[in-house]
């Protein structure tokens, strides 16, 4: 993934981590409340922007450090993470489905994954003299 479509879905993942929250806190209010649920959905929430945000970092990476596979990967474990982890507190926020609480944690993993990534991602430009 090139850094035009890094910083591409990260605009992407921005706005609808604003649309949803803005979804969750007004339109579900009445659902989560009921659920029991709003700290989880905004949970969900937060990781998915956190996480929006690192993909646009990678983004901006990318321009200086050239393509990495690193990187790339980085980008698509954020991804992941944001749709398992959040997608996951959404659905259960909305629905009651707890069962998916047991794959919350894979999409945590995958962050973490995310950041390793990152950090072997970035490399310092070593120029050796002749």
């Amino acid at each position: 993934m090139n850094y035009i479509s890094t910083i591409r879905l990260a605009a992407i993942l921005g706005a609808l981590s604003v649309a949803i929250g803005a979804f969750g806190a007004h339109g579900l209010a009445p659902v989560l409340e009921k659920m029991g649920r709003v700290d989880t959905f905004e949970t969900a929430v937060k990781y998915q922007f956190y996480h929006t945000l690192a993909i646009f970092m990678v983004g901006l990476l990318q321009v200086k450090f050239g393509q990495s596979k690193a990187l790339n990967a980085s980008v698509y474990a954020f991804l992941i993470g944001i749709i398992i982890f959040s997608g996951s507190l959404f659905i259960l926020s909305t629905t009651g489905i707890t069962w998916l609480g047991a794959i919350t944690p894979v999409g945590g993993v995958a962050f973490i994954v995310g950041w390793v990534l990152l950090f072997l991602g970035v490399k310092p430009n070593i120029k050796t003299k002749a």
